[in-house]
């Protein structure tokens, strides 16, 4: 996890400073669940989450979703990706990495909050894997780039376009 932090701080510091005293206002006053917060970080997911407009109705629905209930995302991660203060804070699996045997298939995007210094080290230490990198996706290419991910799942599982 703190790979993934690093890079969301990194990401973070590219946001217009409006949004970046936001986050930070909320975060030190624990407003994290205020609208005005959440509209920030609207910002930083159309940037790096999902970046088609408007926003896909199977993405709206679990954002709806999470808004009513926020148990396991506050429980595992905390407010959003900048303050993480869940289970997950210190969660780090990169030391059993060499105990998945099995072939695995990393994918990110170009725009992903999940970097690609976050990607390699799991992209170094599986035995068996792919790893690809949507070129025009943030971190949901199955809704970004959906006929391109949907070959590269299939190519992954064996599948063969008919």
């Amino acid at each position: 996890m703190a790979s993934w932090a690093a890079a969301a701080d990194r990401l973070r510091l590219e946001l217009p400073n409006d949004v970046q005293e936001v986050l930070a206002r909320c975060e030190r006053d624990g407003t994290v669940r205020s609208e005005e917060y959440e509209k920030a970080m609207m910002v930083f997911y159309d940037r790096h989450v999902c970046r088609v407009k408007p926003l896909p109705a199977e993405l709206e629905a679990s954002f709806a979703w999470l808004k009513e209930d926020d148990t396991v995302y506050m429980t595992m991660n905390g407010p959003s990706e900048f303050h993480v203060s869940g289970t997950l804070k210190a969660f780090d699996i990169r030391q059993d990495i060499h105990k998945i045997k099995v072939p695995t298939l990393l994918i990110n995007g170009r725009y992903d909050e999940a970097q690609d210094e976050v990607v390699e080290p799991f992209f170094q230490e599986l035995e068996k894997v792919k790893w690809y990198r949507f070129a025009e996706s943030s971190h949901t290419p199955q809704l970004e780039e959906r006929e391109e991910f949907m070959q590269v799942v299939a190519r992954f599982l064996g599948y063969q376009k008919q």
